[in-house]
């Protein structure tokens, strides 16, 4: 009796290792197909977005092709750099004239002509202002007009896109590419007039151009430009 009662034991307590085991072994590979899963998940996941505009918004060809000029009271080109790392100002350009010749149904044959006063710059400190007219920066005197003429337009179909273009200031032109945004495609809410809005940055250095006073300190410029376009009549 004894010896069939040890027999059973040892039966039992195999059959438990066994189950544990056999238990042990599930949740392994419970826990493998579950990752495995995750994984292909995210896999399906990467390539359904590699397949989507990297930036969904507003699309050009919604806006009727024709000229657009910039709304003056909702038309805005600011610059920011760093002030000996103690902050970063922010001055803006108190008028310009933008026009946009759009072609909606081939965006990338668009053009994009700007221009500003030299002296319309606004650090919110009239005596700066003086001295950033003067010689000693974009001497307005001798250089009245800062221009900015496009010459290639890119992914504009997706709502975000890339617009490059001469830009000169004091006589000298160099090339600079703009992040563009398309905020939204619509009519004026009074008017009635077709428009767009825009946001862009870009950036810079100032002593390129031959504003180099102080360079290198704050030689480094960022550009903000927040635009709303009405179509002429």
């Amino acid at each position: 009796m004894k010896l069939l009662h040890l027999t059973t034991s040892i039966l039992a307590a195999g059959l438990l290792i066994g189950c544990g085991q056999a238990e042990s072994a599930v949740e392994k590979a419970a826990e493998t197909t579950k990752a495995a899963t995750s994984q292909a998940t995210e896999k399906a996941k990467s390539a359904v977005a590699a397949t989507k505009p990297s930036a969904p918004g507003v699309d050009i060809s919604a806006a009727p092709s024709g000229s657009y000029i910039a709304e003056s009271t909702h038309a805005y080109i600011a610059f920011s750099y760093s002030h000996q790392g103690y902050s970063n100002p922010i001055l803006r350009w108190k008028k310009f004239d933008g026009k946009l010749e759009l072609d909606s149904a081939n965006p990338e044959n668009s053009s994009l002509m700007v221009t500003i006063p030299s002296d319309a710059i606004d650090s919110g400190v009239p005596s700066f202002d003086e001295h950033l007219v003067s010689a000693d920066f974009f001497d307005a005197a001798s250089h009245p007009v800062i221009t900015f003429r496009s010459t290639e337009m890119k992914q504009l179909y997706t709502g975000t896109g890339k617009v490059t273009g001469d830009l000169t200031i004091k006589g000298v032109t160099k090339p600079i590419t703009l992040d563009v945004k398309l905020n939204k495609v619509g009519k004026h809410f009074r008017n009635g007039k077709d428009m767009f809005g825009i946001s862009a940055t870009g950036n810079l250095k100032r002593s390129e151009y031959g504003v180099d006073k102080y360079a290198p300190m704050a030689d480094d410029v960022k550009l903000m430009i927040e635009v709303e376009f009405q179509k002429v009549d």
